[in-house]
């Protein structure tokens, strides 16, 4: 049975706004795709939950903070990414709820991107694979927080800090999802993708045995030939899209 082909990512919109839990959330999600569309002339900027901080054994999480952080911001500059900001919440007991709403909130109010971008919300990888509690909350919190942004009675005390209600996000994709409905085009971003997760190495080389450059080149090599069957041939990075 032919499986439904992807649809090509939205084009018409000029700023996006990528919220996840923690440093190389977007490097294992998206960053090729991110490549190609500050190739482009469009304004991205990372927003995370999180500073990793409780990410590596080996490493105390005040010593890992810092450190995670610089390797994030270099591994944004790798795509072409330049504002990089973190929230401070406490990585691996984020919690969905209003905190975290109008955290992400104030966020789009600040950023006013037509895209939202997160990392996959839902319970399970593919129904394979247990989801982390701070992808799942950051996520949801991310779907919510697009309509949070526009209702000015929603969050009011961000008004008396001159954030005004953005009704603008017009689509929030969803990178990391067994549900695509869309994709882009991995290969012109691919190079620089493998640079930009490979910035992380002080937690790859935790992660993995596997020298780390071909690590990061077989990951990402595999996820966008996965879906290639379904966008032409063409590696690609998919997302599912919910529009507004």
């Amino acid at each position: 049975m032919t499986q439904q082909q992807l649809e090509p990512m939205p084009a018409d919109w000029q700023r996006a706004l990528a919220v996840v839990a923690h440093p190389d959330d977007l490097e294992y999600g998206c960053a090729a795709a991110v490549a190609g569309w500050t190739d482009g002339g469009r304004e991205i900027t990372y927003l995370l939950a999180s500073r990793g901080e409780a990410g590596i054994d080996t490493i105390a999480p005040e010593e890992c903070a810092p450190l995670r952080e610089r390797e994030q911001r270099a591994s944004a500059a790798a795509v072409g990414v330049t504002g990089v900001e973190f929230l401070d919440h406490r990585d691996g007991v984020i919690e969905y709820g209003t905190a975290l709403r109008r955290d992400i909130a104030a966020a789009v109010r600040r950023y006013r991107p037509e895209l939202l971008i997160t990392l996959n919300h839902r319970d399970t990888w593919g129904g394979v694979a247990w989801n982390t509690p701070d992808h799942r909350a950051v996520g949801r919190a991310t779907l919510d927080a697009a309509g949070d942004a526009g209702n000015r009675w929603i969050f009011p005390e961000l008004r008396e800090r001159g954030l005004e209600p953005w009704d603008g996000v017009r689509w929030v994709a969803v990178a990391g999802t067994d549900r695509p409905t869309h994709a882009v085009d991995a290969t012109p971003g691919f190079e620089r993708a493998v640079r930009s997760l490979l910035a992380h190495r002080t937690y790859i080389e935790v992660l993995t045995d596997e020298a780390p450059e071909a690590y990061c080149r077989r990951f990402l090599a595999g996820t966008t030939e996965a879906a290639a069957e379904r966008f032409g041939g063409r590696p690609a990075v998919a997302f599912e899209v919910f529009s507004r």
